[in-house]
């Protein structure tokens, strides 16, 4: 009975020294080249290193170093942020501008992902496709705003044309080279079993680049919501960009700042979720 106890009192003080262990060596794999550290690891390092540059800011902030009209505290940014929370309706422009990112977004998606599909297959759609939209997505879209109001006027149709015209030509390149790379092998056993063009690229090609098609859509969400304020300056009532575009009329850096931190953070929000639907859809990768 004596030992029993003395070896769970020995296990007992051992079991810090273990966590203490299992603790650096979760840490450690972060600095080894291509290592793979746990979820709560990179979590942690990820707030770490968000607390140390807002702490930073606010020193900068209250020492002077930075003038307040130019980059005003993350303090008084919070500050403001809560006034247009409660007293200037900041999430139904929230919504409104996120409506419009995705509105432009999914049909943008829904237009590339089979344009692009068809630019790898046929070669005929590719030479002719491909020089055009080359030549289009080099093009500044703020060049086009005027060109965008004289064909759609100053509506809805002009924010969303716009924010479809930063991402689609990017995507539907992605889409193509991910389409390219689907192994020949694959389409060859598909052809040997019976399959046609079509059930090719759907049943074949399309889930073979699923993971990689998944990622190119969280990446170009975010171009999406670059050309936000771009969109949200033509004419427009509501919106994240027409609170920024507004505040900066009156020189309200600290709204300014609390605008640009809200598209930041959903911004956020919606890639780790996206990320997480990778994660879930894709487990054997």
């Amino acid at each position: 009975m004596e030992t029993r106890r003395t070896r769970s009192a020995a296990s007992k003080a051992a079991e810090p020294a273990k966590n203490a262990r299992k603790d650096s060596i979760l840490f450690s794999n972060l600095f080894v080249f291509r290592g793979r550290a746990s979820p709560a690891a990179e979590v942690a390092v990820s707030i770490a290193a968000a607390a140390l540059i807002v702490a930073a800011w606010e020193v900068a902030a209250r020492a002077g170093i930075i003038a307040p009209q130019f980059l005003p505290s993350p303090s008084r940014v919070l500050a403001a942020l809560w006034t247009m929370l409660t007293e200037q309706n900041l999430l139904w422009h929230s919504a409104v501008s996120a409506g419009r990112v995705w509105a432009a977004f999914l049909i943008a998606a829904a237009m590339a992902i089979p344009i692009g599909m068809l630019m790898s297959s046929y070669r005929i759609v590719g030479a002719a496709l491909e020089p055009i939209i080359d030549f289009i997505r080099y093009l500044p879209v703020p060049a086009l705003v005027p060109l965008s109001i004289i064909w759609f006027g100053v509506g809805e149709e002009t924010k969303i044309f716009l924010l479809w015209l930063g991402t689609f030509f990017q995507l539907v390149l992605l889409v193509a080279d991910d389409m390219r790379r689907v192994p020949q092998e694959f389409v060859e056993v598909a052809r040997t079993v019976g399959a046609n063009s079509r059930q090719v690229m759907t049943d074949v090609a399309l889930r073979w680049m699923g993971p990689t098609l998944i990622d190119n859509l969280r990446i170009t969400l975010g171009w999406c919501w670059t050309y936000l304020i771009i969109a949200e300056i033509v004419a427009a009532d509501s919106g994240i960009g027409y609170v920024i575009w507004t505040a900066r009329r009156f020189v309200k850096t600290p709204e300014v700042m609390a605008g640009v931190v809200v598209i930041g953070l959903i911004g956020l929000v919606t890639d780790q979720l996206l990320r997480l639907l990778h994660r879930r859809l894709f487990r054997y990768l």
